[in-house]
């Protein structure tokens, strides 16, 4: 079984940084299923629900080796920030001119 090691993307409604937490998931061994009598959604895979958080990757990676664990690394995409103020908006070198 493999385990995916990633550092989680801050969801669209957060503006901070705050998520600092490594993650180490399973991958799933085997598809889930709709129960006929419910309809509801379910798996024999156990591991699918366990998820493991560590400070940095090197702790992650170094507890799916001591495990033995098979394991991939996904490294983050860092969102790039371009810091624009209100009054930017009236520069007199502004690229675009003034519409109004």
């Amino acid at each position: 079984m493999t385990a995916r090691i990633y550092f989680p993307a801050r969801n669209a409604m957060q503006s901070g940084q705050a998520k600092d937490k490594w993650i180490l998931e399973y991958e799933p061994e085997s598809a889930r299923e709709i129960e006929p009598l419910m309809g509801w959604t379910s798996s024999t895979d156990m591991k699918a629900q366990v998820r493991l958080r560590f400070d940095n990757k090197e702790e992650a990676i170094a507890y799916a080796t001591k495990s033995a664990i098979a394991y991939r690394v996904e490294e983050p995409k860092l969102a790039t920030r371009k810091v624009v103020s209100y009054s930017d908006n009236f520069r007199h070198n502004r690229i675009v001119p003034w519409s109004h």
